[in-house]
């Protein structure tokens, strides 16, 4: 009777550790769905238009919707998109007018989310210049072709009834601090920048000739856009809403933490002028859309231009946006969620 005794005494021994191994097993199933997937991701400038970007990736808010994260800068909207487009990287940001030149040649990209809708920019020129058609014959500089400064240089000389390119070169010059340096040297007659980099050519006989800000409405411009193909949106569409959650709460925390967004500014565009800081942070913060939709105004007139461009080219507005996400987070309250933090 001993035997039989001791095989029942250990059937629940047995089954006690089945379970702890069946629970163990169950942790590791676990773990590895809700493990950190690893990426990388790109924005196209440092300036402050695009603090939301890499303040994800300072503050760890990919890692706080599960993702493991590498941001790189990659100058101007126009090298990010084709980087998308020949597949090197899955995510980074482009401008309306980059997504819509690519999509009327057949790349499949489409823009998710835009955290701002409108171009803050001004055109600072030498003092000399007083009136537009002073600029005829000279030259501003942008920073590549296609970018956001380059839409803004072309929709400035446009309302000043001057011809870009035949009236006034444009010149691919780099970012902020290139083009202010660059107008330093006299090379350029001016450049448009976004807000606050005029503080930044201190010392400099220079004026605002014209800004954004003084249109009798803002410009319409899906500017800063979370990017992507179709075919990756439509596999991995998980990860980019956790991309673009990761976005909107750097949007939040630029909007409603202003000492250390500045601070995160400084450290990113290298500079520690307070009155560039300051002016960057103010018109910038009011200007980042708290949800994210796309203008389908602005995208709507960048893909008129594209196709006006490429003769015989069929592109809708509707071809190049899927704004499901946003609307997916905004009807979850996702967004009033993270102001009331």
């Amino acid at each position: 009777m001993r035997p039989e005794t001791e095989a029942t005494m250990t059937r629940p021994k047995i089954l006690q550790i089945m379970l702890h191994f069946l629970c163990f097993a169950f942790l590791i199933v676990i773990s590895d769905c809700f493990a950190e997937e690893k990426l990388t991701v790109s924005y196209s400038s440092d300036d402050a238009p695009s603090a939301n970007w890499y303040i994800a990736q300072e503050k760890g808010l990919y890692k706080k919707y599960g993702l493991d994260v590498e941001s790189i800068f990659i100058p101007a909207s126009s090298t990010n998109v084709a980087v998308l487009v020949a597949g090197q990287l899955k995510f980074g940001n482009g401008t309306g007018g980059t997504i819509a030149s690519a999509a009327v040649s057949g790349a499949n990209l489409v823009t998710v989310a835009c955290f701002m809708n409108t171009l803050p920019y001004e055109l600072i020129v030498q003092d000399s210049i007083k009136t537009p058609q002073q600029l005829k014959g000279k030259s501003l500089g942008i920073s590549r072709i296609g970018s956001s400064s380059d839409v803004a240089a072309r929709i400035f000389l446009k309302n000043f009834g001057l011809e870009p390119d035949k009236d006034v070169a444009i010149i691919q010059v780099g970012g902020s601090s290139e083009r202010s340096a660059a107008f330093r040297a006299r090379k350029i007659a001016g450049f448009a920048a976004p807000p606050g980099v005029l503080y930044l050519t201190k010392g400099l006989a220079q004026r605002v000739l014209a800004s954004t800000a003084d249109f009798q409405k803002n410009y319409p411009f899906p500017y800063i856009c979370g990017t992507t193909t179709k075919s990756y949106l439509a596999s991995n569409r998980p990860t980019v809403k956790r991309l673009v959650m990761g976005l909107t709460d750097g949007v939040r925390f630029f909007k409603t933490q202003k000492e250390e967004s500045k601070k995160i500014l400084a450290k990113y565009t290298r500079q520690n002028n307070e009155a560039y800081l300051e002016a960057a942070y103010e018109i910038n913060a009011k200007l980042m859309d708290r949800v994210p939709y796309v203008t389908r105004e602005g995208m709507d007139i960048q893909v008129k231009d594209a196709v006006a461009r490429k003769p015989g080219a069929v592109l809708k507005v509707d071809d190049v946006i899927d704004d499901s996400i946003v609307a997916e987070l905004e009807k979850e309250g996702f967004i009033d969620k993270l102001y009331k933090q």
